[in-house]
Parts: C-alpha cells; structure tokens; sequence
C-alpha cells in the first residue's frame, strides 16, 4: 500500500528539492516516490503530519551498542578508566545473551530517538557467537544498520576466516549489511593493515578505524605513504591529527565520524568539525559509546555545534543538520538509498512534534531541531516505509520484557566482574 504523509513541514536535505513550509511526501513500495506541496493520492494510507517536521531519519556513523546495559555507569570516567572498565573488566563476562539484549536495546534507543541508520562498531567479539548474536539483535530491531565487525579487537590475531564467514551471512541486500571495524596501526602494522583492507576490497566492505595524534604521530601520512587511504574508510574521531593529514583523507575521498560529548568528556581534546570542515571533509556525528554520554544525535549535534561556535563562530544549523543526515549517508556508502527526502530513495523519514511545549512556536525549522531539539519530538519514525514508530511510542515491542533482561544482563555481569552497581566504582588505569 501506498503510503503519503501529509501537511507537515519537510526538510528533505535534497538541495534541488529544498524546504517545504507545507509538504507531502509520498511512498510506494518502501521507497519514496514523490516530494511536494500539495500530492493527491486517494488510494493512500494517510500520516497527518500537522505540527510536525517531516525530515529524513538520523545517521550515526560509529556506536559500540553492546555496552547499553551499563548506560550512564561511566559519566566522569576518562578514556583510560573506560577502556579498563568495559574492556579489560566487564567484557570477559559477556555471553552471547548479553551482546544480542544490549545491541537490541541499545538499537531500540537509536530508533526511538530518530536515529533510522546506524553503524554499530562492534568490539566484543569473544568468539563468532558473539558476533552472531550482535548481528542478530540488529536484526530484530526493524533499523537500519551496518554491523561493523571489529574482529580481534586488542590483539594481532588473524581474523581473515571470522570476516568472510560473517560476510556469508549479511548481504547487501537487507536493512542489516556489514563493515569491517579495523585495528588501528598501534595494534597492527602497515603490513597487516594493508593485508586486511585487499581483503575488505575483495569483499566488497566498507571500513572504519579509530584514529587519533599526540603531535608526535602521522597515523594518516603513514597510511597514505603505503598508499592504503580509501574512499571507503571512515577515520573514526581523529583528535589531535595534522591539518595537513587531514587534507590528505579529503584528497583520498575518506570520511570522518565526529563523538563530540564522548571526546570531551573523556579528555580527547576539542572535536576537530571546524578543521575538518576547513580541509575540504564532511564530518559525520556518532554518540560512540552510552556508558559514558546521552544516546541521542540532538545533543550531538548541539554539542558538535556550541563547541565550534565558540571556537571560532563557523557552522550554522544546516550544516549540522548534513552531517547528521546525508554526509553520515555517504559515509557508510548509502547515500543513494538514505540520507535525504528525494525520489528514489528508501522512506527513512522521521516526523519531530512542534506543538511541544519545549519548541512551540517554530519559526526556523532547521535552527529548532539542532538548539532545541530532543527525543522527546519524535512521535513517528518509518524505515523502508514502514512504521516502527507511532504516536511516540516503538511499534512491536515488548518494553517491560526487554528491560528485564538488561537488567538481568547488567546485573549478571557485574557480579560477574567483582564490580559494585552502586555509583562507588572508578576504575584505576
């Protein structure tokens, strides 16, 4: 059945459509077919999209979902107390069980909030179950998702034969496909960086690394030097990297994936938008990890915003918006399919109140979402055209029995670990 959401205002993030003070949006078939004023469509199922901003759902570029059951445990943590608390305290406990509830919720969230494509790093995997799993609460969650497989994680172990047998499982044709999350050049050497990324090509996969400078590193003029810079990876953070390095992955065609409240947070330094943006780059926005910060790309862009309006007064409100939107499309090699409100693409389309109290009255559209902006809004989401969102509230889901096994999942493991849930515990590095 054909699908048309009607009268709301739309931002359709397609330059050649523009803004719409009063919209239509017509779907067919999952995907979205026209864009205008004013559609007649008698044979169409009705959204009425009075007080609301149509616009297409949220991209985020980088999150590690396995880590939702600990939401909120490590708000004053650095990134050293991080890394010895998930990875060296509580991952060794997680079982397979624990990686699908917390992927699934944690999926769940994204959706809830607007965020209809998402790459999820996965970093758990203790064995191809865990992976399998990961890629299955992906699955049951109705999103749109790259599994991005972070075999070996913290080791220089072969991990050939674990990426093509997960590639044999997810295509490219479902609303989950896959990546490859690859090891930094601290972990591995340039030899077997460039070993694993002719297997990526040969596979077809997009890649994404964490990457990151002292001063005293050129990670990127080390990659470009073995001539290992590709269109198809994402640089994951980047904090602290040369303004001529950076001009070398815009040279490349390389993406960038920017976690403004987690590199604050945890002591990266000053996100880099404004430099990026400066060296001819697109950044892309992710929340990384929930432990730590808020799993919303409101207060993402916000932060992302406020941060290099201080610095130096450049960005406005569009051009977060982008870079929540079609620039995280084009990252993750999907730019034809979401991203934007334009013919031909897949009906990614969320729908923002703005007869809330918290917005109301809405004069900029676009200003509102990025300062005013929160989950709060989102009453409709639809993915591939349909509705895994209505009236505020997830379609499908069983909330209270999904709390109940995170929590068992939370409290599993901590146990577990040796580790007190009551606001007590800091890692020591």
């Amino acid at each position: 059945m054909k699908t048309l959401i009607t009268g709301g205002t739309v931002l359709t993030m397609d330059p050649s459509i523009g803004d719409l003070a009063r919209g239509d949006v017509l779907i067919d078939d999952g995907r979205i077919v026209e864009v205008a004023e004013r559609i007649d469509a008698p044979d169409a199922k009705v959204i009425d999209a009075t007080d609301r901003i149509v616009m297409p759902g949220f991209v985020d570029t980088h999150r590690h979902t396995w880590q939702t059951a600990f939401r909120g445990i490590g708000a004053d943590w650095t990134f050293p107390q991080w890394a010895v608390a998930m990875h060296r305290t509580l991952k060794p406990h997680y079982t397979p069980e624990d990686v699908y509830v917390g992927t699934l919720v944690g999926r769940l969230e994204a959706l809830h909030s607007g965020v209809t494509t998402m790459l999820d790093w996965f970093h758990c995997a203790s064995g191809p179950d865990h992976a399998d799993a990961a890629v299955a609460g992906l699955r049951a969650s109705a999103g749109r998702s790259v599994f991005c497989h972070g075999a070996g994680w913290g080791t220089t172990d072969a991990v050939d034969t674990e990426i093509r047998r997960v590639r044999s499982a997810v295509s490219d044709d479902g609303l989950v496909t896959m990546a490859w999350g690859l090891r930094g050049a601290d972990e591995t050497s340039i030899e077997t960086a460039a070993a694993e990324l002719k297997l990526a090509d040969e596979l077809g996969l997009r890649t994404s690394v964490h990457v990151a400078s002292d001063g005293t590193q050129r990670p990127i003029a080390d990659l470009r030097d073995a001539g290992l810079l590709r269109d198809t990876t994402t640089f994951v953070h980047a904090n602290g990297v040369s303004d001529d390095e950076l001009r070398m992955l815009a040279d490349a065609g390389s993406s960038v994936s920017i976690s403004p409240d987690v590199e604050l947070r945890m002591g990266f330094g000053w996100p880099m938008t404004g430099r990026m943006v400066a060296a001819g780059l697109r950044p892309t926005l992710s929340i990384d990890d929930v432990p730590s910060v808020g799993g919303d790309m409101f207060a993402t862009m916000r932060t992302a915003f406020v941060v290099q309006r201080g610095l130096d007064g450049s960005l406005n409100s569009r051009d977060l918006l982008e870079f929540a939107t079609l620039d995280g499309a084009r990252a993750l090699g999907l730019a034809t399919r979401a991203g934007s409100l334009t013919p031909g693409k897949d009906a990614d389309v969320i729908l923002l109140r703005t007869d809330d109290l918290t917005v109301l009255p809405v004069t900029d559209p676009a200003g509102t979402v990025v300062a005013s902006g929160h989950p709060g809004l989102v009453d409709t989401v639809l993915v591939a055209g349909q509705v895994v969102k209505r009236a505020g509230a997830l379609v499908g889901v069983d909330l209270p029995e999904l709390k109940a096994r995170l929590m068992s999942s939370r409290d599993r493991v901590a146990a577990a670990a040796g580790v007190r849930l009551d606001g007590t515990w800091s890692p020591q590095p």
